[in-house]
């Protein structure tokens, strides 16, 4: 689990000073669209619509951009996509699990760019269910320390349904079941304590430790596979540990 959540925390950092801003604006008004066409385009009364705009609005994405995708999405105003969600299973160098989950209106166009991001980075496609069993979705809310400790953050949360609290260094992750995640959320915010993401995402029930050099295979395989407008999140297995982690930094 720590594993995971050291490579959330690195693909953070790395999304944070990448270059990437347009795919990574591109990603977050497709979550908005997507949620409002399916909960409606009422913020207040739809969870999952509230946390997409809070996403978007902390990693800087315009209000202007964000309140159209809310209306294309809503249907007050044309010009919505037929967003279709769609997963593919493979494995990554030496053996590791991949998840890659897409959000696409294209369904050959992602499937194509899918398949020669794997290929060429060391990786190939697996049949549905081949990878899938290896991770279970959780619900995920992260959120600054800001001076919190661990304590405060399970004191808070722990009545709501949270499983576990993580320590990601400048961070927490707090894990549930993705059906407690907006208790979850609602309950930091009673306690008066802000956070940065909450969503449901897939977690390895079952890590793999690799070593530094496979870590960086790993690495360049997400990064191509995230290259992909299609690509929403792509979830893998890899146990970084801190040794390796500080021989990556090095």
């Amino acid at each position: 689990m720590s594993g995971h959540s050291k490579w959330a925390t690195t693909k953070h950092k790395k999304a944070v000073i990448d270059a990437k801003r347009g795919k990574m604006f591109a990603k977050l008004i497709k979550n908005i669209e997507v949620a409002a066409r399916t909960g409606g385009g009422d913020p207040g009364g739809n969870p999952t619509l509230y946390d997409a705009i809070q996403k978007a609005k902390k990693s800087s994405v315009p209000n202007d951009n964000i309140e159209r995708a809310r209306k294309r999405g809503s249907g007050e105003e044309a010009g919505g996509a037929d967003w279709q969600t769609i997963t593919y299973e493979g494995y990554g160098p030496n053996g590791v699990a991949v998840l890659i989950e897409c959000l696409t209106d294209n369904r050959n166009r992602a499937a194509g760019e899918v398949r020669v991001a794997m290929t060429r980075n060391g990786g190939n496609m697996a049949d549905p269910g081949s990878v899938a069993y290896l991770f279970h979705r959780k619900g995920v809310v992260t959120l600054e320390k800001n001076g919190l400790s661990e304590d405060d953050v399970l004191m808070a949360v722990l009545d709501a349904g949270a499983e576990e609290v993580n320590d990601l260094g400048d961070s927490f992750e707090v894990i549930s079941e993705p059906g407690d995640l907006v208790a979850v959320r609602t309950a930091l915010q009673e306690a008066g304590i802000e956070y940065d993401s909450a969503d449901s995402g897939f977690q390895p029930s079952v890590s793999v430790a690799v070593d530094a050099e496979t870590a960086r295979k790993v690495f360049k395989l997400v990064d191509a596979l995230e290259d992909s407008d299609d690509v929403q999140d792509v979830y893998t297995n890899v146990d970084i540990s801190d040794e390796v982690l500080a021989e990556l930094d090095a």
